[in-house]
């Protein structure tokens, strides 16, 4: 198999996606097109993503440890950062520190909401779901663990 560096237009327009939906959200539904895969990329991942009106893109989170960013193509929405919810179009960067704000972003009006989302892919990752009480704990070649925030405990004598 040769190597892919160049996706051109045509076959991104050509692709059907992926359909996901969130697996503690059946609102968080997305048509994903994994540009990175596809280019071979192993430390970012790359995506385009079109969220239907009134659907989010995913559950409210937060990475503990991964940096991640969106940029908006078309269409509008809502982004939830932390407690505050601000309008998204076309041409707005939204920038996702590890261990910041939780967030998710809905789609409004009549279009898709059409994004580039791109995310480091670390080998281990720890994450929030603060509506759900929730914690995800994922390291490469094992299963998730996911949670409840009332069942983590911490080791007296334990750094911070």
């Amino acid at each position: 198999m040769t190597e892919r560096y160049l996706i051109t237009a045509a076959e991104i327009a050509a692709l059907s996606g992926t359909a996901k939906t969130h697996f503690l959200n059946a609102n968080a539904r997305r048509n994903n097109k994994s540009l990175g895969d596809l280019a071979g990329l192993t430390g970012l991942g790359v995506h385009l993503i079109e969220v239907q009106p009134g659907h989010e893109s995913t559950e409210y989170h937060v990475h503990h440890h991964e940096d991640e960013c969106t940029y908006v193509l078309s269409g509008t929405g809502l982004v939830t950062l932390g407690d505050e919810e601000n309008v998204i179009r076309a041409g707005d960067f939204i920038g996702y520190r590890a261990g910041g704000l939780a967030h998710t972003m809905r789609a409004t009006g009549d279009a898709p909401l059409v994004c580039l989302v791109i995310g480091e892919r670390l080998e281990h990752d720890v994450g929030d779901y603060p509506r759900l009480k929730k914690r995800i704990y994922r390291q490469v070649g094992l299963p998730w663990n996911l949670v409840d925030h009332d069942a983590i405990e911490e080791p007296s004598g334990g750094k911070k």
